[in-house]
């Protein structure tokens, strides 16, 4: 039974894990992207989405803790100036995974893990969709122009 066992612990000891994770963290945060594993990019999100909601509110505590675990100060530095800027109004979900298909070496399943919006090509259509819903029923119809036809003097 696996009663209480939320950790995927990835083949690695527990020290080696969390560094892993604080790297893929430090690079995601400075690359906006990265390829990994499937299960690497789903544990990097566990990891990683809660430092991103606590980089909305920049306090020194929370940049404390923040660094605690990512252990770089370029990239604490980074996640507070640059990205808590861009996320501010999402709720949540800041991070999307994208599956990739297998590795040629081993077979293993990868995938790109994005911060979402950092990504011009999904934002852009977003964007240019900003439209109201409207009812079917009772459209009126939009009026043509009234042409404006020179006039001219017939009686001359």
């Amino acid at each position: 039974m696996r009663h209480g066992k939320k950790v995927n612990h990835l083949g690695r000891q527990t020290a080696h894990r969390k560094a892993m994770l604080a790297n893929m963290a430090c690079s995601l945060i400075e690359h906006k992207r990265i390829n990994t594993t499937v299960a690497k990019a789903k544990a990097l999100k566990q990891f990683v989405e809660p430092l991103i909601t606590k980089s909305k509110t920049d306090t020194t505590h929370n940049r404390r803790l923040v660094f605690s675990k990512l252990r770089q100060k370029e990239s604490v530095t980074e996640l507070f100036r640059d990205v808590a800027v861009k996320i501010a109004d999402r709720p949540g979900g800041y991070t999307r995974i994208i599956k990739l298909g297998n590795r040629l070496g081993d077979n293993a399943d990868m995938a790109m893990i994005e911060l979402v919006d950092y990504n011009e090509i999904y934002n852009a259509d977003k964007a240019a969709k900003k439209t109201t819903r409207r009812s079917r029923r009772g459209g009126s119809k939009p009026e043509a122009a009234p042409v404006d036809v020179p006039a001219t003097n017939e009686e001359e």
